[in-house]
């Protein structure tokens, strides 16, 4: 019996993975299964652990692997198609490696009038990347991504999910030069930042031990509440906002201009702010094609 090239495996390519995909090393499988168990353990269906195992294996390389996905197969008794599914569907799975910060522009609608997209663009530009590139130096991975329910910040930038609000070009490309300098980055609120590997792990569903971390990681801003507070009847405070165009000055009888304190969180929609529809040096407009 006789056998064609194709069926030898030669001269025909379908651009298949070889398989079966290779095995952590025993160390790494052995601590994986027993932070594996401890989730599963959790659920009365064990098929309910698959989404936090992908971000449990994505913490061990940055990304999700064919080895992390066997690796989920084999803990939860399904075949890897069933995984590669799950894996394929949802955009916080990597499947490619990527940068320790991943940055993400938000360029939904009214981000991106606010600035989003004269922000993403010059993000590109700034990095030498496109959508979904990383930077040489294995830094930052720039996205645009779809809305994160921050609109009252407008525009928005994400960096491992943590808010960076009211951003202007300016202000992200500092952002993006501190993150690749390792000097330290606050997000706007929340928790403080870490790396991606270490969002993977707490996304998994494993405390974050950082001192303070929990502590600091706050709620929605005062101008997402504000809607909430006016459906409970509570009153909201006096505000005169300054105008952007010098308008009118106050009489000197009117009351005193709000004034804001370092810990009230404004939005780009309740006082001046250096966005797109205040500073005209960036206003926001048509982008260029992805990776260019």
């Amino acid at each position: 019996m006789t056998t064609t090239p194709s069926e030898q495996g030669q001269g025909v390519s379908l651009g298949m993975p070889q398989l079966p995909a290779p095995d952590y090393p025993d160390d790494v499988r052995a601590r994986l299964e027993t932070d594996a168990r401890e989730i599963i353990a959790r659920y009365p269906g064990s098929r309910s652990a698959l989404l936090p195992l992908l971000h449990l294996v994505q913490s061990e390389e940055g990304h999700v692997t064919r080895t992390g996905m066997q690796f989920c197969a084999d803990m939860l008794g399904l075949t890897t198609a069933e995984v590669t599914a799950v894996a394929t569907f949802y955009t916080m799975y990597r499947r490619k490696p990527s940068g320790d910060y991943q940055v993400g522009v938000c360029t939904n609608t009214l981000c991106a009038v606010m600035g989003g997209d004269a922000i993403f663009e010059a993000l590109q530009e700034h990095l030498g990347v496109g959508n979904g590139g990383t930077t040489e130096d294995g830094k930052v991975t720039l996205e645009h991504i779809e809305c994160n329910a921050a609109c009252d910040f407008a525009p928005v930038v994400m960096v491992n999910w943590e808010f960076f609000d009211n951003q202007t070009v300016g202000s992200a490309k500092r952002l993006v030069d501190d993150l690749r300098a390792g000097a330290q980055v606050e997000p706007t609120r929340g928790a403080p930042l870490c790396t991606y590997k270490e969002t993977a792990r707490i996304l998994a569903g494993f405390p974050d031990e950082r001192p303070g971390a929990v502590e600091a990681s706050g709620s929605a801003g005062p101008a997402s509440l504000i809607g909430l507070r006016l459906a409970r009847g509570e009153a909201a405070p006096a505000r005169v906002v300054h105008p952007r165009d010098g308008g009118p000055q106050r009489d000197a009888g009117d009351a005193p201009p709000h004034d804001t304190s370092p810990a009230e969180h404004l939005s780009s929609h309740d006082a001046p702010q250096d966005t797109s529809s205040s500073d005209p040096a960036h206003p926001a407009g048509p982008v260029a094609e992805e990776g260019e």
